[in-house]
């Protein structure tokens, strides 16, 4: 189902090709991420005048904000070649082993999910990342010796969406760590502005401000949509993206001005409708719309939560007063007479005056 899905920022096979073209190259061109951009300017310059390799990098954050561009970017600025790989591919420590040995001096080694590596494989990666060396076990039994392989300075960038999930040895051998923020209205537009000069597309500005706003702040979504509107524009209209022709497009798709699409609005309406406002476990959740737990829990529920529409209580996931006045639903009795329902909402008010004053 979240293949199926257009406003997942889950990366798709089928864009392999379509998103290469679309990246920036150079730090310059890359659009968003202002801090990150800055601290990794002034790393990449004094490492360049000193003549040495970066320092490990872990980037984290949500899919689709650009952790492998930038990796790309970073090899770039400074010269090398990069190894791309991820942790599910590297299933033995002979895998990380044949990776590492194969990398010149100066090289980026770039791992996607690199949460998702096994223990085996961490072990090996530790003394490579922290003294440049290869343990390396010769032999079995009470004949087996340990040699060490001296491995060429390289650099390492791992990419999660789970910093959680890492194991602290691991983590802790970063020595830069940057978390990539969610893109604003602006940015998007900038980055829309980017693909369709590339992609030959014209536009107008109130046309492509609808297009980002309805991309949940993600780079990889924006370029999607702006891929279905350009369809809908050349087939329906004469191919320039105006607000009606993308506002017309996105509906058809079934995407909301806030981007929610099918998926999000069903779950909503079955908290809100179904279970009455009441909470609702996660499994319960997952059985009764057909959606696979770990898929509502990673990948619709987080940008739930960040609109401020659903919230984590002790007793399960409850809808907020926000999602209803958003779906257009009245609040059901049984939500203002939960008093679980009312402490959390009464906590919630309080934050929410709080951070206004």
């Amino acid at each position: 189902m979240e293949d199926e899905r257009l406003v997942t920022g889950g990366f798709k096979e089928q864009e392999d090709e379509q998103e290469k073209s679309l990246r920036p190259k150079t730090l310059t061109e890359y659009v968003g991420q202002q801090v990150v951009k800055d601290s990794l300017n002034i790393y990449i310059q004094a490492a360049r005048e000193r003549h040495d390799s970066l320092d490990h990098i872990l980037l984290y954050g949500p899919p689709g904000l650009g952790k492998t561009t930038l990796a790309a970017i970073v090899a770039a600025e400074m010269g090398q070649n990069i190894r791309v790989t991820s942790g599910p591919v590297i299933e033995r420590a002979g895998d990380l082993a044949s990776l590492l040995t194969n990398l010149s001096s100066g090289d980026v080694l770039f791992i996607d999910e690199i949460h998702r590596l096994s223990h085996a494989v961490e072990e090996v990666l530790y003394p490579a990342m922290e003294d440049f060396a290869l343990d390396i076990m010769i032999g079995k039994g009470p004949s087996a010796r340990s040699i060490r392989l001296d491995l060429p300075k390289f650099t390492l960038i791992g990419a999660t969406t789970r910093a959680g999930s890492l194991s602290a040895p691991l983590r802790d051998r970063f020595g830069i760590l940057f978390r990539l923020q969610m893109y604003t209205t602006d940015e998007l537009m900038k980055i829309i502005q980017h693909s369709s000069k590339v992609l030959n597309i014209k536009y107008e500005e109130e046309g492509i401000r609808e297009i980002a706003g309805r991309s949940r702040g993600t780079p990889r979504i924006v370029n999607r949509l702006l891929r279905r509107v350009r369809d809908y524009a050349q087939v329906r209209g004469d191919g320039t993206i105006t607000r009606d022709m993308a506002r017309e497009a996105l509906n058809l798709l079934q995407v909301d001005d806030l981007g929610l699409d099918r998926v999000d609005r069903e779950i909503l309406t079955t908290m809100m409708v179904k279970f009455e406002g009441r909470p609702v476990g996660l499994d319960t959740l997952a059985a009764t719309t057909g959606e696979d737990a770990i898929t509502i829990e990673d990948v619709v529920e987080p940008y739930l939560m960040q609109l401020g529409f659903v919230m984590r209580t002790p007793r399960g996931r409850i809808c907020t007063k926000a999602a209803y006045e958003h779906m257009k639903l009245p609040l059901p009795k049984t939500y203002t007479q939960d008093a679980t329902i009312q402490g959390q909402m009464s906590m919630l008010d309080g934050e929410a005056s709080n951070e206004n004053q």
